[in-house]
């Protein structure tokens, strides 16, 4: 009789709590049922797409010296390759929506204007990490919770999630000067969370939503589509 009393918005609450502290118990608790005939023999080719983690990393705690040191990297690195412009204030409106934890992949896909054919397609893969575009570089320091992408006709994309011990605006920065770098038109938005968009010829788009995660980290959710 109490479990029928539950509130099922404190649930769902609950829920998105214990995915960002824990992904080894969210995965557990959230991986689908191996004896479901249906799904008895497949790949896991979405696994990346619909939750927080998959290869669960051990928990890491941000201390202020850590972000600190990690903003100065980021400066660094991007210094390297030339000046840094400035962030611009947040464009008026909001963009798209929340793409949180369980964002299905028909959701991501939709969120860079990609075919829903593609969902069928995408595989997961850390090595996908290491083989983006410079538009859509993420910083060296960047700990990879995820990647996951497809190759196939008008499906070049790549979704990656990964955490950095760098502050938020030092994220948007890193970010917005890589698109800008690459020639893409890019806006930045603060509704419904902290995003960078960027869009260019052919249909390339990059959008990257960032927020914080657990433990004083940030949290970084990049969608690239190739033209």
């Amino acid at each position: 009789m109490a479990a029928a009393c539950a509130d099922p918005a404190e649930e769902v609450a609950n829920d998105a709590a214990l995915i960002a502290s824990d992904p080894v118990i969210a995965r557990a608790l959230h991986d689908p049922l191996m004896s479901d005939p249906d799904l008895a023999s497949r790949n896991e080719a979405n696994a990346a797409i619909g939750f927080v983690d998959s290869g669960a990393l051990p928990v890491i705690t941000a201390s202020p010296e850590a972000a600190s040191k990690a903003r100065e990297a980021l400066r660094l690195d991007l210094l390297e390759r030339g000046s840094i412009p400035e962030l611009p204030p947040p464009s008026q409106g909001a963009s798209g929506k929340v793409l949180g934890p369980l964002t299905s992949a028909a959701d991501l896909l939709a969120a860079v204007g990609a075919p829903a054919v593609c969902e069928s397609q995408l595989i997961e893969d850390f090595a996908l990490a290491a083989d983006l575009p410079p538009v859509a570089a993420i910083p060296p320091s960047a700990m990879v919770m995820q990647a996951g992408g497809a190759d196939g006709d008008k499906c070049g994309l790549r979704i990656i999630r990964y955490h950095s011990v760098a502050p938020r605006e030092d994220m948007l920065q890193y970010h917005y000067t890589e698109a800008l770098r690459g020639g893409l038109r890019v806006l930045r938005y603060a509704e419904p969370e902290d995003i960078i968009a960027a869009t260019g010829a052919g249909g390339e788009t990059l959008l990257v939503h960032i927020r914080a995660a657990a433990n004083g980290l940030t949290g970084v959710l990049l969608i690239y589509r190739a033209p």
